[in-house]
């Protein structure tokens, strides 16, 4: 007799499925026949947890989102010390993403850009991080806009070398790759003023 999971256990299965079916396929091809079948239930079930492959989508990004805004912050908030700050978060970051690359491709994809609802979650969750960044950063003379500026620009930084990281790259471990790019960021953040 096959035990039957509970509706919360169930729903994080087909989350943690649809990432891995999403990562690797993309948001376009994707069907929910098959995350379905990649989940091993039919899709009266899945459909049971989620009324639309957009929602299933959607819900995957918040996913995403809460998870990498609570590691990166919880980093990050973990010292008193600026260089540190920018070095756990970083590090954080790139930590996220090594151990779950299909969730940089769902949230940095082209399925993010082409879909409007999708392109507003990652823009919530970039806005998420680069305000909990901007709080972290203490330079005087500068102003709350350009803090935030400041703060988009190493969440860019960031998105561009894990890019690289996993299209050309990928020889280094995640942790060289956070410490340049916090490194980066860091001087970046002294430089100038």
């Amino acid at each position: 007799m096959t035990v039957r999971m509970v509706a919360a256990d169930r729903r994080a299965q087909l989350l943690d499925v649809a990432l891995s079916t999403f990562g690797t396929d993309g948001y376009h091809t994707t069907s929910m026949n098959a995350v379905a079948k990649a989940a091993g239930v039919t899709k009266p079930v899945l459909y049971q947890h989620f009324e639309s492959k957009e929602e299933l989508f959607l819900e995957l990004l918040r996913s995403i989102t809460k998870r990498i805004s609570e590691a990166v912050t919880a980093a990050a908030t973990s010292t008193d010390d600026p260089h540190q700050q920018v070095v756990d978060g970083t590090k954080a970051y790139f930590k996220f993403f090594a151990e779950e690359p299909p969730a940089f491709t769902v949230m940095y994809g082209d399925g993010v850009r082409a879909v409007p609802k999708f392109a507003d979650e990652r823009r919530a969750m970039e806005l998420t991080l680069a305000t909990n960044l901007a709080a972290l950063i203490h330079i005087e003379g500068i102003s709350d806009d350009e803090r935030m500026a400041m703060a988009h620009g190493i969440l860019g930084l960031n998105e561009g070398i894990t890019r690289y990281w996993f299209e050309v790259d990928g020889s280094q471990t995640h942790e060289v790759i956070a410490t340049m790019s916090a490194e980066l960021a860091w001087a970046g953040l002294r430089g100038g003023r």
